[in-house]
């Protein structure tokens, strides 16, 4: 008899689900087109740019994005957003290698890409692999060039090299971390004349590169791994996986019938791989700034103070991967307490290293409340922690969000090989994340109350 794996297990909606999520995966290879992508499906799905919508009744629909970069979109409560928004937050950014802005030069013969890295990475796990080339280049008269290569049928790839291990006693020699400096990790570019080339095809001269975001990528799409196609593997999970289950929830929010009782939102920012940082972060006013302009335009009172308190009460889902335990490194979990592939997403109290510095430490009565709703929607979930004491930790944008008083706690989907080109996800956890955000935006006023 043949046996069935899990992707074939699934229903008809799971399956989907995944299906469609790869396809945006596919096309999400940078924080801009992941922009791109979610925008494509909000407008499909009706929703309009908050600067075309002068005022806003109950159960409107949409988006305001900030630098083509970070996006929040909101199916807009019958209670208005001065009550309070249930938020989803994720983030579209992954690690990679920036082209730096003089980026060309040569060397033995060889062209190469000089590369700066962005986020935290292995980078040993960057070498001889085929990489693609994708980004935007601003010409001096503001005209944009888009640039993708690597990914498309026919296209060439680059890559980093290594030396072979005949002559590598020396590396074999010398720490992981040590054994390719960060100033090596340049990208071969051809053999001929590189500048030519992007002149010839795509009209950019070398000076233009010094106002351009060219990103060094992992090329090719999302693959099923394992003979029963249980996992995925995917350059961008951490944390595609949890922005795509957001925004997915939301656009059931605003294809049901009648409006929510509160106003549902996704945030799909960028930067949080180096910390938030920068207008396009969330430790930027871009947040307390569009839910202003939400209150502004359902009638509210858009003073400072009425803000203030609309954040206050709102509450959020910070959606970020959590990491997997990983059998073979067993010394890395916090025994009894690791999230497992399988098992559904995994909720974590507080990041942070040991000390629990850099954390937002969700308060117990929200995890209570939260717990609440998952059981009640029959969502199988987890609780963990980001690995063992002194050896585990990490950042997400909760303590950006906790800082207006609201309620925030981290819930996304476990990662084995996190931020490594390659990342694994289980395809039941990925839709299952989709499925808890869902139950989060559905949820009763009562059933998330707090006294």
């Amino acid at each position: 008899m043949q046996e069935r794996g899990i992707i074939c297990a699934m229903d008809k909606e799971a399956k989907k689900y995944i299906e469609s999520y790869k396809e945006f995966l596919a096309k999400a290879k940078t924080e801009r087109r992941a922009y791109a992508a979610a925008v494509e499906l909000l407008e499909k799905a009706g929703f309009r740019n908050l600067k075309n919508a002068s005022r806003l009744k109950a159960g409107d629909k949409v988006y305001r994005g900030y630098h083509g970069k970070t996006l929040f979109a909101a199916v807009v409560g019958r209670n208005g957003t001065s009550a309070g928004l249930r938020v989803v937050g994720g983030h579209t950014d992954a690690p990679r290698l920036d082209l730096k802005p003089k980026p060309l030069y040569e060397k033995g013969g060889i062209a190469y890409f000089d590369t700066h890295i962005y986020g935290g990475i292995k980078k040993f796990q960057w070498l001889v692999l085929p990489l693609a080339l994708y980004g935007t280049v601003v010409k001096k008269d503001g005209t944009k060039v888009e640039i993708a290569i690597g990914d498309a049928p026919g296209d060439p790839v680059f890559m980093i090299s290594d030396i072979l291990p005949h002559f590598g006693k020396d590396q074999q020699e010398k720490k992981v971390k040590d054994a390719v400096a960060a100033e090596d990790l340049d990208v071969i570019a051809g053999l001929g004349k590189v500048e030519d080339i992007l002149k010839k095809r795509y009209g950019v001269e070398k000076d233009d590169l010094l106002s351009a975001e060219l990103e060094i990528v992992p090329a090719g799409g999302p693959r099923d791994v394992g003979l029963d196609r249980a996992l995925v593997a995917a350059y961008g999970h951490d944390d595609r996986v949890c922005a795509y289950a957001g925004l997915s929830a939301l656009l059931d929010v605003a294809s049901a019938k009648g409006a929510p009782a509160r106003t549902c939102a996704v945030v799909l920012c960028d930067k949080e791989e180096i910390g938030s940082v920068g207008a396009s972060g969330m430790d930027s006013s871009f947040f307390e700034n569009t839910v202003a302009e939400l209150i502004y335009r359902d009638g509210g009172n858009a003073r400072d103070i009425d803000v203030r308190r609309a954040l206050e009460v709102s509450q959020m889902l910070s959606a970020d991967v959590c990491a997997a335990s990983d059998p073979h490194f067993p010394d890395s979990d916090s025994i009894g307490n690791e999230a497992h592939l399988g098992k559904g997403p995994c909720a974590i109290k507080y990041t942070g290293p040991a000390t629990k510095s850099g954390a937002s430490d969700a308060r117990a009565e929200f995890i209570a409340a939260v717990r609440r709703v998952l059981d009640d929607a029959k969502v199988p979930w987890q609780m963990g922690e980001l690995g063992r004491a002194e050896k585990g930790g990490g950042g997400t944008i909760a303590k950006f969000m906790a800082r207006f008083g609201m309620d925030v706690i981290d819930f996304g989907t476990p990662l084995l090989n996190m931020h490594a080109p390659w990342e694994l996800a289980s395809a039941e956890d990925c839709y299952n994340t989709k499925r808890a955000y869902l139950a989060f935006f559905d949820a009763s006023a009562d059933a998330l109350t707090i006294d």
